[in-house]
């Protein structure tokens, strides 16, 4: 049986995440990810030996929006809990036993080229519109871009920046300070979708707190959302349940119903 989750925001929190959500005195964390030397990410302990148990009977499948490069930051999976999938790219890639699976890639070149503008046409639409934010503009792997804004224009309408770059095969989402732009190929939900198919399995459960996770949490029986993400807005005409906490404790609750689903299917 498949648990899928989204990593940042979901399960893992970074120091800025941590800062702006908060953390009850007195809970113990579990740093999980190192950069320069540093640990900028956590889970709380209770958290990590959850899935550490979790993934002793199911198989546990990280998705997450972060390149292969900085989702290898993350030590719990090389260390601790080994994997036999990941997801990263938001679904470009599919990593199996740590390699990427050449398949799947080809498969989403292939998609790319007859769906969707190419990143640079959409970058030059956003800016022929007269869409500008201030903040930092990062452009991962060719495929898709982000912004890590330092404010919102005035101006600034989602809806209707979201309806202008669906003309063009795309779809954005606002994580926190980061503004993605998405190809719609490029989805991982499909991802999810494909490793099933591979390995004849249903996905039983799976978790994420933001709009990129919502095609991916479509294809799972039981769908968790923390709170405080921006899917909790949505979250009631979506059929999930919404954690009852916030912040890393969050994390903690929906990997407490992992575990518990888990064995229920077992003993049944």
């Amino acid at each position: 049986m498949i648990f899928a989750s989204d990593l940042d925001r979901t399960l893992v929190y970074s120091n800025r995440a941590l800062d702006e959500l908060g953390i009850p005195e007195g809970t113990r964390l579990k740093p999980v990810e190192k950069k320069d030397g540093r640990w900028v990410a956590y889970m709380t302990e209770s958290s990590f030996y959850t899935l550490k148990e979790l993934s002793r009977h199911s198989l546990f499948i990280p998705v997450t929006t972060r390149t292969t490069e900085q989702f290898n930051r993350f030590t719990i999976f090389t260390e601790d809990i080994p994997l036999k999938y990941a997801i990263t790219t938001n679904g470009a890639t599919i990593l199996y036993q740590g390699e990427q699976l050449e398949e799947w890639s080809n498969h989403i070149f292939q998609t790319l080229a007859m769906d969707s503008a190419s990143l640079e046409e959409l970058f030059a639409v956003v800016q022929r519109e007269g869409y500008h934010f201030g903040g930092q503009l990062k452009k991962v792997e060719n495929l898709f871009f982000y912004y890590i804004l330092n404010g919102f224009p005035d101006s600034f309408a989602k809806s209707e920046l979201n309806d202008l770059v669906a003309k063009y095969g795309w779809r954005i989402s606002l994580q926190g300070k980061k503004l993605y732009f998405m190809p719609m190929a490029i989805r991982k939900g499909a991802a999810l979708e494909y490793i099933c198919q591979r390995e004849g399995m249903k996905a039983i459960a799976g978790a994420g707190d933001s709009l990129l996770d919502l095609d991916f949490l479509d294809i799972c029986q039981y769908r968790f959302v923390p709170n405080h993400g921006e899917l909790a807005c949505v979250s009631k005409k979506t059929g999930f349940t919404l954690t009852g906490k916030s912040g890393a404790l969050a994390g903690e609750e929906i990997l407490q119903q992992f575990l518990k689903l888990c064995f229920t299917l077992i003993s049944e």
